[in-house]
């Protein structure tokens, strides 16, 4: 199954999570209408008890007719109300994105650039498995108040997604088994759990939301000892009723995560091809006094997001929302002697200072992994990788552990003062501007001006002297390092932001023109921080068929042609090669565009309506696109750079091209 299937997989899943969803509804309109006329029968009962002549009328009454439609029309839109009021509060205050889940939760943001060695640890895993995976930097967010071993991811898409960990994974794991777990919630990421996951918080809530109002009329109290108030009676019988919302949430959450824990295993294992950390770290959670448990208020509303299960274990498996501790295991670990070792802690610091200090290996299979390293030369300039059309789409949302090595290497390799500067916010800002200078000193004396004009004179200082360093990176590093920055841009204050995001346009547009990398750029960074900047919800799937969006494709591909050579020829052969793996339907026209009617204005539109279809025609767009840049055996880095912004937009985010 591939990035596509799974995606589609997990789309189609929603479905499911409806027909259960309403199966819930249907069953607590039913309950709450059977409790409702009990309750009224028992009001009225009261009543005649008191102020009638004698127990004939009282028994008559008791006798009414079942079927009440009015009462039940009120039951059904009453349940309704609650519920629907109650999801849609949770989903808009989930909006935006992973941040909001792990806040909920007791989350703190990590700085990007911290320097407390067990943040500094998390935070170079995750850059890692960003770089390995082509996906922007996520967030990241410890939970200091739970000793438990867990983790979690969380978003709408690989944009506004955060990895969140607790305070007990960061610290008693060791960085193979941190690895390890942080590759499984990357693979909910890649896997299209994630945004599934988020949306079912929402959805259940307002199941929960019955509950809650049967705990608020428990407190109520009567006017007299004669006209007994029968709201607490009421209340006690919703919050049973609640229990049963409650039942019907877990089985919900256990149909939707259970059996996506031993793919994200698997996933995890495949990725860094290291299947004792994880089992490490699962066995840790068994021999750990605390497990994986976590204490907040919110956590079995979420407790399908997380690595290990979170609340304390149901009466019946079929409700646990995560398989068996043993069960993973074994899946992942044959040589598992059954047994959880004992978690001690002063053990287990010491195992993790000697693993900090061991030396990491810069070598693959005999092979080293970033060829021509990072710097530009003449001789890497001359020496494009050679890429094979073929093994570019099975590796999308399927990093292998040659990309977490090259992610390794690259971090290691690039210039200290690039690495620290994309880990501060307004640094991170400058190191973008610096990407974007002119190679003519008169324009970019213009250019660093204006950046002090518009944004301040630290930042244009910054930038100006980040330009020496940054002039010399290689093409194809200068995306990942924007896909670094990303996680400390998101720390600009909402003003800060604003400013950054007008002076990126305006430098873009210094020189009259907008180069493909220019393009490129703006492109990733503002669709990466709209979500946590622009408050912008999630963008539901318009488009089921390929149709209407052939135009689209058109434009997408044309471009793709032209970018790598200026001979017509060359050109029309390389849109020819590509275009049949669109699959058009027959009366579609398709057919090579002039350079001047796929610029990057009719780029940025096409993207921005692909974006709204079905996997399966992203897929179609990417495979049809690999095979353009690849006619001619050879990746240029402007191909490269245009087809990692078509993968971006699509959220099918492209592995680092490795050569062969």
């Amino acid at each position: 199954m591939d990035f596509f299937q799974r995606q589609d997989q997990a789309r189609r899943k929603t479905k499911w999570l409806v027909l259960y969803f309403s199966l819930a509804v249907i069953s607590m309109i039913v309950m709450i209408y059977c409790v409702s006329w009990f309750a009224f029968q028992y009001v009225d009962s009261r009543h005649h008890h008191y102020y009638t002549d004698g127990p004939v009328q009282m028994q008559m009454e008791m006798q009414a007719n079942f079927w009440d439609p009015k009462l039940f029309a009120g039951v059904v839109l009453g349940t309704l109300a609650v519920i629907i009021c109650g999801s849609t509060y949770k989903t808009m205050a989930l909006a935006g994105g992973g941040g909001a889940v792990a806040e909920s939760l007791g989350g703190r943001l990590v700085a990007s650039n911290t320097t407390d060695p067990d943040e500094r640890k998390l935070l170079n895993v995750v850059e890692e498995m960003a770089i390995a995976s082509g996906t922007p930097m996520p967030q990241v967010y410890v939970l200091d108040d739970e000793k438990g071993i867990n983790a979690f991811a969380a978003g709408h898409t690989p944009g506004d997604a955060v990895v969140a960990v607790t305070h007990g994974c960061m610290k008693l794991l060791s960085r193979d088994e941190l690895q390890g777990v942080i590759g499984h919630e990357f693979s909910h990421i890649l896997n299209g759990d994630m945004r599934l996951n988020v949306r079912l918080i929402g959805i259940l809530f307002g199941i929960f939301c019955i509950a809650t109002i049967g705990r608020i009329l428990m407190n109520t109290r009567g006017g007299n000892s004669r006209d007994r108030n029968a709201l607490p009676l009421f209340g006690i019988l919703l919050l049973a009723i609640g229990a049963l919302g409650l039942f019907f949430g877990r089985l919900i959450q256990a149909a939707v995560s259970r059996q996506r824990e031993f793919l994200a295993d698997a996933s995890s294992v495949q990725f860094t091809r290291n299947p004792a950390g994880l089992s490490g770290a699962l066995q840790k959670i068994g021999g750990y006094g605390f497990g994986s448990w976590l204490i907040s208020d919110h956590a079995p509303d979420a407790g399908h997001l997380f690595f290990g299960n979170g609340i304390p274990r149901p009466l019946f498996r079929m409700m646990a929302t995560h398989p068996p501790l043993e069960d993973r295991i074994r899946a992942i670990d044959t040589t598992w002697d059954g047994k959880f070792p004992r978690v001690d802690m002063t053990e287990i610091r010491e195992e993790i200072k000697k693993d900090a200090d061991r030396p990491r290996p810069v070598f693959v299979d005999g092979r080293m992994i970033i060829l021509g390293g990072v710097m530009a030369d003449a001789a890497t300039a001359a020496r494009p990788p050679v890429i094979k059309s073929h093994s570019v789409l099975p590796n999308l949302g399927n990093p292998t552990p040659l990309h977490l090595k090259y992610a390794e290497q690259l971090r290691d390799a690039l210039p200290e003062n690039i690495t620290n500067t994309a880990r501060e916010p307004l640094a991170a800002a400058a190191l973008i501007y610096a990407l974007l200078l002119a190679a003519d000193e008169k324009l970019r004396a213009t250019q660093i001006d204006g950046i002090d004009k518009n944004f301040s004179p630290d930042v244009a200082a910054q930038t100006a002297a980040l330009f020496p360093d940054v002039s010399k990176i290689a093409a194809h590093v200068r995306l990942p390092i924007v896909n670094l920055s990303l996680g400390a841009l998101k720390q600009l204050t909402p003003e800060q932001f604003s400013r950054f995001s007008a002076t990126l346009q305006w430098l873009i547009n210094s020189d009259g023109q907008v180069a493909l990398f220019e393009f490129v750029l703006q492109k990733i960074v503002m669709r990466n921080l709209a979500p946590k900047f622009g408050g912008t919800p999630p963008v539901p799937v318009q488009f089921y068929t390929l149709k209407p969006l052939v135009p689209d494709c058109v434009v997408i591909l044309s471009a793709l042609a032209q970018v790598g050579s200026d001979d017509a020829a060359e050109i029309q052969r390389a849109f020819d090669t590509g275009a049949p793996y669109l699959r058009v339907p027959d009366d579609a026209p398709v057919g090579l565009l002039p350079r001047e009617q796929c610029g990057v204005d009719a780029i940025s539109a096409a993207l921005d309506r692909l974006t709204l279809a079905v996997p399966i025609i992203k897929r179609n767009l990417i495979e049809a696109s690999t095979h353009v840049i690849g006619a001619d055996g050879i990746i240029q880095e402007g191909e490269a750079e245009l087809l990692r912004a078509v993968a971006d937009t699509l959220d099918c985010p492209i592995p680092p091209f490795i050569a062969v």
